[in-house]
């Protein structure tokens, strides 16, 4: 589909045992569109960044007088360029159009196709053969940060503030991101992946196939994320729509950050963020663990705030607790208030320990487990994060049959 790709999508390449990082851009064209502009932009980071360029026309249009104004521009950047003619699915050879090629004056072109993977073997090897000789350092693990969020709620500009370039195209029109975007950046010495996701419309509104990639590419961002965090627009009152797409990172045990964003357009005395904070803790009671940030993108205000409530985030992702301490505050928790009778008995904890971290993820051997009512979960979760805060993320309880022929039903 002509226009989909807008922003700069990175990846990263292997052939020979050698690493290299591809960037997709826009396409070029001089029909004049929403984002035109913005797309060509995006263009010349890419061509500024990258140390070879791969120009693709296509081979059954043969060479356009686009393709030529393209070649023009490649010729100021003074960089290799790779000549590909793509969609080459035809088994008979057209020699004419090879010839076509060569006058752009960039050697003859690497016939491919993309869809049948024809001709990739040759592509590699001059790429390979064209690539700077460097020292890789060695990579350093990133810490995956998720922006998501309803369209416009400001997710682009926050990744540019954050980047302090401009990474991702920012516009008011709704849908102008329709990629997960991946951005690696360091802040205070630490190294960051922050992704950039598609606005996400009510299900009913989701009709264009390009939207219904962008919402899976969304949820795979989710899943290989660290942190997630969401967005809210404080300008504008709390959405049905908001409460679905929060509860999408709550599903997959994700910690979440809510960020109320373009706070400098609200109209604020000394008790507007407090009266805000409780709205939303009212509106996301499963969230109910989770910081709230105040910020805003454009004004890149408050942005300190962020990456201190992350670091505090992290802190937390990775507490273990002993498991003397953490039988101590379940036999506890016990006596305080002890289990309801439920499913035909009353529950009973023999053992409790901490199995993995991020989420916390606590097994507790039990008579049986279907006799724990849900309530008595959230009590249970409630004593641990009394104790121990654990603020910012999920805690995932999981009840086992203790196997013993003296188990006491």
């Amino acid at each position: 589909m002509p226009g989909a790709t807008r922003d700069r999508i990175y990846g990263i390449g292997e052939w020979l045992t050698q690493n290299f990082v591809i960037i997709d851009t826009g396409g070029i064209t001089k029909t004049i569109t929403n984002f035109t502009q913005k797309i060509n932009q995006q263009v010349n980071i890419a061509l500024a960044e990258a140390d070879i360029v791969l120009f693709v026309c296509s081979y059954q249009e043969g060479l356009t007088h686009e393709d030529e104004d393209i070649a023009k521009l490649l010729y100021r950047t003074k960089k290799p360029v790779i000549i590909i003619a793509n969609k080459y699915d035809n088994v008979q050879k057209d020699n004419d159009k090879i010839y076509d090629y060569l006058k752009v004056g960039f050697g003859e072109p690497i016939l491919v196709s993309a869809s049948h993977g024809v001709g990739f073997g040759d592509l590699l090897d001059m790429i390979i053969t064209k690539l700077p000789k460097e020292v890789h350092t060695e990579k350093k693990e990133n810490i995956n940060l998720a922006i998501i969020g309803r369209p416009n709620v400001g997710k682009s500009s926050l990744v540019n503030t954050i980047l302090q370039e401009n990474r991702v195209i920012v516009s008011p029109i709704a849908g102008t991101t329709t990629d997960a975007i991946d951005s690696n950046f360091v802040y205070n010495k630490r190294q960051y992946c922050v992704i950039d996701t598609a606005g996400i419309r009510r299900k009913g509104k989701i009709t264009e196939d390009l939207e219904k990639y962008s919402l899976i590419r969304t949820t795979n961002a989710i899943e290989r994320s660290d942190i997630v965090l969401f967005l809210l627009d404080g300008s504008v009152e709390i959405q049905e729509q908001d409460l679905t797409i929060a509860g999408m990172a709550k599903n997959l045990d994700k910690p979440v950050i809510i960020i109320v964003n373009k706070w400098d357009l609200v109209k604020k005395n000394e008790k507007t963020m407090q009266e805000f904070t409780k709205k939303i803790k009212e509106k996301f009671k499963y969230l109910e663990y989770s910081f709230v940030v105040y910020l805003s993108a454009l004004e890149n205000t408050r942005i300190h705030n962020l990456f201190a409530t992350i670091n505090e985030v992290l802190v937390n992702m990775n507490l273990r607790i002993k498991t003397s301490i953490i039988n101590e505050i379940i036999n506890k928790a016990q006596l305080i208030n002890e289990p309801p009778y439920f499913k035909g008995g009353r529950l009973k904890i023999y053992y409790t320990t901490q199995v993995e971290k991020n989420p916390p993820t606590f097994i507790l051997m039990v008579n049986d487990p279907q006799r724990c009512h849900f309530s008595y979960e959230r009590f249970l979760i409630n004593q641990i994060r009394e104790r121990f805060g654990f603020q910012g993320v999920p805690i995932k309880l999981r009840f086992r049959m203790r196997k013993s022929l003296y188990n006491k039903q």
